[in-house]
């Protein structure tokens, strides 16, 4: 793991997105195309930004993957993830080779089966990721399952995840966040060849320093990217504030 400190969230954004941006293209001078997962959130807000506005990138040699979604939500709730990479990312670059969201609105065993089909015969070169309140690792939450090999799992959320996705300003209330979701497993996302995982903000800081200062365990999800060989974290001072010089030192 390499650990990049940034001043703001737009810089993180602009550092995290470029380094996406040649890990991509370096993939497809190698192989032809890249299979990519895009996360969703507050946090992926700039990297994305970046990612979108490279003219190089040839997005016709890229297959793209989701990291999580809620179950039940429907697309047109401003909190869907669907939506958000709709709005966000794909009405934005040209036509990329394939497309495989995950729809929260069918039968979520199905769901899983289907694209666990299909990403087992698409291994992932880069992924982008991001961390939560908790440390979760898309939506895996604390206690998470470091165990399964299944690529896309049924999920319950924890009360600190469905909060923050409330004080987030994607619902209107803690009522309405569901209270299940499909998430890519650990186990999958670590499967990826290149990890890129941003994190901002202060709120963040308590689960960056346990993700990167505490031994690994299920309990700080993020904390497994410790063991990836080929992870760049990249976060804002304000993400970073909690954590002791040594671990920046050592990175």
């Amino acid at each position: 793991m390499k650990i990049f400190i940034t001043t703001d969230p737009y810089e993180l954004g602009k550092a995290a997105g470029r380094a996406a941006a040649a890990l991509i293209k370096q993939v497809i001078a190698t192989k032809g195309s890249a299979n990519i997962i895009l996360a969703t959130g507050t946090s992926q807000f700039e990297t994305l930004k970046q990612l979108v506005s490279d003219e190089d990138l040839d997005w016709s040699k890229v297959v793209m993957f989701h990291l999580d979604e809620y179950i039940g939500l429907p697309e047109s709730s401003p909190a869907s993830f669907r939506k958000y990479l709709k709005d966000r990312f794909l009405a934005k670059v040209p036509p990329l080779k394939a497309v495989y969201l995950i729809n929260g609105e069918a039968d979520p065993v199905q769901e899983c089966n289907r694209l666990n089909k299909i990403i087992t015969e698409n291994p992932v070169d880069v992924a982008l990721v991001g961390i939560g309140e908790n440390a979760h690792l898309a939506f895996n939450d604390p206690p998470a399952d470091f165990t399964t090999t299944q690529p896309y799992i049924i999920v319950d959320l924890e009360e600190a995840c469905r909060m923050q996705q409330y004080r987030e300003g994607w619902f209107k209330s803690i009522d309405d966040v569901p209270r299940q979701a499909i998430s890519m497993s650990v186990h999958q996302i670590m499967k990826s060849a290149h990890i890129i995982c941003s994190v901002a903000d202060s709120r963040k800081a308590t689960a960056v320093k346990n993700s990167l200062e505490q031994p690994v365990s299920n309990l700080y999800p993020a904390s497994i990217l410790q063991k990836h060989p080929s992870c760049g974290f990249y976060m804002d001072e304000q993400a970073a504030q909690e954590l002791n010089r040594e671990v920046l030192v050592k990175n």
